[in-house]
């Protein structure tokens, strides 16, 4: 770095030890430190006001996906709850602290939502804002809490930043633990639905012949 004469400003090599026009001398080291300081105030300053700004468009964005979907009625609500009990009942501690303290429950689609197709939805979630939009197929559908839960539990998963493969293949493989098996609810529309989407999402646990529907999680029957 050059040094700057702090009598008349001459901009002198860096080796030299006097100025060479008044002949003032240099300091070592006072006029480096001040640039640098300076250089780094303004860019510590500069990074602050961009994640400032980050942070507000953020904000900005998470509202707006809250403010363009209805909120779940008291009733829902309760059936959420007592959803989110069965899972706590089950064991699955983490998926119910993902629920109970970041999800935010919807009862429509936020206008990011509504811009996509969807088929045969209980239920979505945008992460990582953790928003969970319930459609009333998850209301209506489902025969108990039970089953709400299996849907809340593969909603979880999203939260935590799961994609469809592993969300599908961990609620089936725990399905058992949940109490969701199929002597109950084998004829249920949702059972059957999430079968068939646990099949195209994680197609290399339904290639045993040997059993039933192929799948490789049903126990061998003899």
């Amino acid at each position: 770095m050059s040094k700057k004469c702090a009598t008349c400003r001459l901009v002198n090599y860096p080796s030299a030890t006097e100025c060479e026009r008044c002949g003032a001398e240099l300091s070592t080291s006072t006029e480096s430190v001040r640039t640098s300081d300076s250089l780094a105030a303004t860019i510590s300053k500069r990074a602050f006001v961009c994640v400032l700004v980050l942070l507000i468009v953020l904000a900005g964005f998470y509202l707006s996906l809250i403010g363009s979907a209805k909120s779940l009625t008291y009733d829902d609500k309760q059936t959420v709850k007592r959803s989110i009990a069965v899972l706590r009942e089950k064991g699955f501690g983490d998926e119910v602290f993902y629920l109970e303290n970041l999800a935010a429950f919807r009862g429509s689609d936020n206008w990011l939502n509504a811009s996509v197709a969807k088929e045969n939805a209980y239920a979505a979630t945008n992460f990582p804002f953790e928003i969970v939009t319930l459609y009333p197929d998850f209301f209506s559908y489902p025969i108990d809490d039970t089953e709400r839960a299996a849907i809340l539990l593969h909603e979880a998963k999203h939260l935590a930043g799961g994609d469809e493969h592993e969300a599908y293949e961990f609620v089936w493989k725990h399905r058992d633990q949940l109490g969701y098996s199929i002597s109950k609810y084998g004829g249920s529309p949702v059972w059957q639905n999430i079968r068939k989407q646990t099949k195209d999402n994680v197609p290399e646990m339904f290639v045993c012949s040997e059993l039933a529907y192929f799948d490789c999680t049903e126990p061998v029957i003899r």
